[in-house]
Parts: structure tokens; sequence; C-alpha cells
């Protein structure tokens, strides 16, 4: 789904083409693999109770990455802030089950189904005849009509992100009763069960002005357990409480606090009280775990007395503690290992629930043109990976499952997931060197001095934050040179860390991820790449591996790795090491270069300035339509340009286009999926993007909140959330036991 992936329910997600004799794929006749997962990987954790186990009231303080700058989740700047409200005040005809397939809403419908075919497709929505506005006014199809109306892209007036679905409407009527609303297509359309979730009322979306400014920061008119009270920007909370309206299961609290905390203050933030549940990362967790098991003993302030400054720092070190505190003075230390203490003291009141988000982290390569426009060079680079090592050195420490996703278009547990990675087919050395060697590079050759490395496709002459310096960009450094690069082994930072994405759920495209390699802003060359990745002076190369850079037409081969550099970026630099010492055994090198945060999504991947990158895509329910634009063929647009929606690989076929737009149009689900898994055959054969593995979800909540934590696919109930009654107790979730 942080810069970790795109919303793809909420917005929109330079041509690429195979050079002349690209290696030549056989026609694939399905998904490359039989094998399917028929339940998720792992479960939801979210400490499950009744709801006679919930006391009445009290106030649930979430923290979010930021205030939603739109409370309408259809513009373009919605976030997963924007989300969360939304399913807490609106209706969705549709909710997703703990397998990520929709599931109809009996809060709002007492059934939608297809009823004609031919002519045209017609959907009847039966809604619940209690569903209510928060005005009194019945929820009905002049509500449909106003969010089709304004959603069908025809008038431009609407500021719109996506239109998708929405544009295959032919009309919406009234049918036998104001409860039943009738959609008629113009042309068939397998996702129907994606429209109109949300939904929002005809006073949002009846008029260009009303939808393009009138829910930003406020929404009056609601439908959900509870309703906006207040968006407060300069307390940086949005206020949801219960709605008097509400005629489900009362909400058990009185209030829904969502207060933004930067990512680097979670810890704290729970210590203190300032929220009570949080997405957090594995460090933060760690310290959750250890805060439970006991960190204090052994600390050096015990006993009273001096302790020297040595003593303070190593402990300081061994717990995490920021570098500047750890360097500082003896008098600065000792507060900072109090206030650290404290908060551990404080933590011992939350525990940490996880499951595997529902997101995948892939391997981008930028095939627009240089190195990787040749089909056999990506293919090279998919087959150098070990997939399953990289999701085990993310996922292990967690004690998360460590299976790597074999599919670009579901998730393990979804009806349309299918492992289809044969069709580019798994690790494999030998292979991938015989693919680099029938692409023309060979070891040893002769290489040019080049002046500065060359950019991929896109890239403009310098980016902002990365100088030019006399050894090279700032935040570069080379794998598989022989300076030393100063730095950590490579298996100290394999902890699993992670981020949060918008493309999941907040920024647009990357994981968010700490303290990067590079951050003292130096260009750095090191025999393996990243810190760890590589070996001391003398000892043997690994079997099989390449001695010499491969090069052809006086170019070396050498790609260029682009990666974030903000706080959080632990895991981006554990596995982006791990897939360099990887491509290296095969003769492959990369020069990693750390960009800020706020520049990484837009100036490299979006404007196709890198040649590998590392980013995350959300999972959804309808691929068909989700999915087509993030693997679409890049297409001139009008003026010239090259429209690549969101396929930042720039690497599409007509084939795979054909196919998606076949699924969207198949009402039959099991050919809809047939053709779904095809689609993922040849995206894979394509070698564009490779996915890794399933995010973690990782959060931290107080022991009694209860219904609440790690939902992993299923839509969150809010109205069951709340603090557990004084004695009651819950049972260990599955995913604990």
């Amino acid at each position: 789904m942080s810069h970790d992936g795109v919303g793809l329910r909420a917005v929109m997600r330079a041509v690429a083409f195979l050079t002349a004799g690209a290696l030549a794929v056989p026609l694939l006749s399905g998904c490359g693999s039989d094998d399917k997962a028929d339940r998720p990987l792992a479960p939801q954790d979210i400490a499950l109770a009744a709801r006679t186990q919930v006391a009445e009231g009290g106030t649930l303080k979430w923290a979010v990455d930021a205030v939603p700058e739109t409370l309408n989740a259809y513009q373009a700047d919605a976030d997963a802030g924007t989300t969360r409200v939304a399913q807490a005040v609106l209706p969705s005809m549709f909710r997703l089950d703990a397998n990520g397939a929709p599931e109809a809403n009996p809060a709002y419908l007492e059934s939608a189904k297809v009823i004609e075919t031919e002519p045209r497709q017609v959907v009847l929505y039966k809604l619940n005849q209690q569903a209510v506005w928060s005005d009194g006014r019945e929820i009905g199809a002049a509500d449909f009509v106003a969010q089709w109306r304004a959603l069908s892209g025809k008038n431009t007036a609407f500021w719109t992100a996506r239109n998708a679905g929405y544009d295959r409407i032919e009309k919406i009527e009234r049918g036998a009763s104001d409860l039943q609303v009738r959609v008629t297509f113009s042309r068939p359309y397998a996702d129907w069960k994606s429209l109109f979730s949300p939904l929002y009322p005809k006073d949002v979306m009846g008029t260009p002005d009303a939808f393009n400014d009138g829910a930003r920061r406020k929404l009056t008119t609601t439908a959900g357990p509870f309703k906006v009270d207040k968006v407060d920007t300069a307390a940086k909370d949005v206020i949801l409480t219960r709605n008097p309206r509400w005629w489900g299961e009362p909400a058990k609290l009185d209030r829904i606090v969502l207060h933004a905390v930067p990512r680097t203050d979670r810890t704290t933030a729970l210590a203190d009280g300032t929220v009570d549940v949080a997405d957090i990362d594995a460090s933060e967790a760690q310290r959750i775990g250890s805060a439970n098991g006991g960190n204090g003993a052994g600390s050096p302030l015990q006993g009273g007395g001096r302790t020297s400054a040595k003593k303070l720092r190593s402990w300081a070190l061994a717990h995490g503690l920021e570098s500047e505190k750890v360097h500082a003075g003896r008098k600065t230390l000792r507060k900072a290992i109090t206030r650290y203490l404290d908060e551990q003291e404080a933590l011992r009141s939350y525990d940490v629930r996880k499951s595997l988000e529902p997101a995948y982290t892939q391997l981008a390569m930028n095939g627009a043109s240089g190195l990787l426009a040749d089909e056999r060079v990506r293919r090279a680079v998919a087959r150098a990976l070990d997939r399953t090592e990289l999701a085990k050195v993310v996922l292990t420490p967690l004690g998360l499952p460590a299976v790597p996703v074999g599919s670009h278009l579901a998730l393990a547990g979804q009806p349309d997931y299918a492992d289809g990675s044969d069709a580019l087919g798994g690790q494999d050395t030998k292979e991938a060197q015989a693919l680099l060697s029938e692409a023309g590079w060979v070891p040893g050759g002769p290489v040019k001095e080049q002046k500065k490395p060359d950019k991929a496709a896109g890239a403009e002459a310098t980016k902002a934050g990365e100088d030019e310096s006399e050894g090279g960009k700032d935040g570069e450094y080379v794998v598989g040179e022989d300076n030393k690069h100063p730095g950590k082994p490579d298996d100290e930072r394999s902890d699993g860390k992670r981020s949060d994405d918008k493309p999941s759920d907040g920024k647009n495209g990357h994981e968010e991820g700490g303290r990067d390699l590079a951050q003292d802003g130096k260009q750095y060359s090191g025999q393996g790449g990243a810190p760890g990745a590589y070996a001391p002076k003398g000892t043997a190369a690994p079997a099989g591996a390449v001695t010499g850079p491969l090069a052809k037409d006086g170019q070396a081969l050498n790609l260029r790795f682009v990666l974030p550099s903000g706080a959080g970026s632990q895991t981006l630099d554990t596995v982006a090491r791990k897939i360099s010492a990887m491509l290296e055994k095969v003769g492959i090198r990369t020069t990693i270069t750390k960009v800020p945060d706020a520049s990484y999504f837009k100036d490299h991947v979006a404007a196709g300035d890198f040649d590998l990158a590392l980013y995350s895509w959300p999972g959804t329910a309808f691929p068909a339509t989700d999915a087509r634009p993030i693997y679409a063929k890049p297409a001139p647009a009008a003026d010239g340009s090259v429209n690549i929606e969101q396929n930042y690989t720039r690497i599409g076929t007509d084939q795979v286009d054909q196919l998606f737009d076949q699924a969207a149009a198949t009402l039959d689900a099991d050919q809809a999926r047939d053709l779904l898994r095809k689609a993922d055959s040849r995206i894979w054969a394509t070698a564009g993007s490779i996915p890794l593995y399933q995010r973690p979800q990782l959060v931290g909540a107080r022991k009694n909140l209860v219904n609440a934590g790690a939902f992993g696919f299923r839509t969150p109930v809010y109205e069951d959330m709340g603090f557990l009654k004084k004695g009651a107790k819950v049972s260990p979730s599955p995913s604990k036991s």
C-alpha cells in the first residue's frame, strides 16, 4: 500500500518497449503454478472480544501519520487517515472479509446482486430500511446518482482522482420502492462491488463546488457508528463522536481521536499516553516486548553511585538510544537513559499485535531505456534473487511467515491468489549468467572511463538532495568496488524493521523505513556494496560467482539502485544490501543512491530516475480495476508526452492490457479469475517488477484495548472497539497461540 504503496480505492494509479531480439517468452496458457494459499499467511491480531466484555464509553486515541488534507476519499490527496475516517462515518455497500474478499455490509444492504445481463448488466441494491443519514434523510437512489455523476469523468469540473467503474454506468434509477436502487451498466463490469464504498451524501457529491471543497475539512452529513465532530489542525486531531442516529449496534466508545504523530515519535507517544494505539516498526515492537520482559534490569543507573561514561555509552548503544544522545556529555546521557527507563516502565501497559499488512514490497526495474530495456538483463536480475531469503530477512525476526509473494495481483488467502512466478523461474545463478552472456555482457571486457554514471530514463541532470562532489554524488556508494565501506556487518541490521505506503497508506511509493547507511551524505565504495554485503580482501569468491565486472561495448554493467534515506528505512537498507550481494554474484554491480524521503517517489520513482527501486503496492479485492494502471502499457498522450499511469517500471504489453480488459468485463467469477492469473503470468515473464514479501503489520496497543490492532485484510468494525471491562479477559489471538 509512507512511500510504500498507493491507496488504490481512493486514487488512480514514457514508453517501455522490449528491444529487438529480446528473449522470446512462450505463450502462457495460465498461471505458472497451481500452488494456491486458501487462507492468509497470518491471521488478524486485534484482541478479539465479545461486545458483552467491552466497557461502555471512553476515548480511543489513535495515531495517524498526519491530519488528512481532505475527508473526500475520491480526491487525489486522500490518504490513510481519510480512509479511516470514511470507514467510521460513511456507508460502504461492501467491506472486506478476513480473506480480503468483498462481502455485503448488512448495516446498509439487505442484498445486492446482478439481476440482468442482457441486453445490459443491471445490479439491484436493496437497502437496509433503517439506514439514514445523520440529518434523518433515508439513504437512497439520489445519493447513488450524485456519486455516479461526480465520479463518471464526464464533468471535468469535479476534481476527481479516479472514475474506474463509474464511467461504465449508463443510468441509475429508483427500483420498486425507495429502498431499491437499479444501476444499469453500458458495458459489463465485473468489479461492480467496488462501487459506492464509501458512499457520500448527495450534498457532498451534488455540485463541483461541494465535491471539490465542501468535504475537505468537515463532513456535516454522515451515516456510520461515528460522526465527524471536529478537525483540529492546531491540535493535530480529527475527533469522531458517536452518531446518535446510528441504527446498528451502538458504538462502545464515546470518541475516537485520530492524532497525528510522526513515525519517529510513536514509542514516546505510547509511553506518555498521548495515544493508545499506533502502527509501529520492528525496533519499537522490540522495545515493547523487552519492556514486558523486564528491560530495566541491569541498568547502569541501578544501585546509585558514579558510573563511567564508557559504561553508560555501551549500555545506551546496546539499547538503541539515539546516536546524538549516546555521544553527548555524561549528564545528558544519564538523563536520556533515565527517560528511556521511565518509558520502558510505561510501555509495560502495551502489547504488540502483529499480522501481515495487505500490501507487498517489490523490486522495480525501470525498463524505459538503458541497461534494463533489455528483457534478458531484467530476467537475469530476477533469476539472481533468492526471494525466500529476502522474505526471511524481513519477516523471520518478527515471528511472521517468511513466504515470498507469488502474485502481482493478489495476496495469499485472497480468492484470486495463485503463485505465477514459474512463468519467470526461481533463483538460478547459472541461468542468470547465461542470460547476461546471451545479451552480450562478458566478464573482464574493456570498460571506457565514464565521467559520471548514466542516469535511468526520464532523469534530470541533478536532483534536489543529490549534490555533486568531486568523489561522486552525495549519498551514493558503489557495490563491487574494492574500497572499504564504513558500516555494520550485513547480519546486524536484519531486524525486519519496516515502515509503513502511501503508494500503503500514506505517501506515494516506498516503504518508510530509520537511519540510512549514507546519512552523512558521502559517497562510499565497498566491495559487495552496502555495509556487510562484502567480504575482506582475499576472501575466496562464492562458487559459481563471476570474478570480474561484466562489460559490453565499453560499458560496465552497473545499475543505479535508488533508496529513501529517511527515518525508518532500515528494512529497505537491509533488503537492498542483500539484493546487491545477490546481483554481484552473477556479475551485476549496483550504485546505491540514498535520496530524501520527500523526493524519493515524486522525483525518482515516478520521474523514472532509477534503474532499481523498492516500494510497495497495497493489495486489492478488485485487481482487474485497481491493478490495471500499474501494469498498463505506457501510451503516447495527446500533448506528445507518455502516459504511464502508475506503471513506474514503464514495461507493459498489449496482451496484458487485453487480459485486464477481458477480466473487468467478465461476470463469471471463475473465468475472470483465470484471466487475471494469465495476466499475472505474463507480468512475471516481462520481469519488470518482482514481488518480494508481504509487509509486516505491527501495532502497539494498550493491553485492555480490544477489537483493534493488526486488522490484516478485514475492514475494522468501529462500533465494537473499546476497552475491556474490569475482570474480563480475552483469549490469546491465533497469532500468539
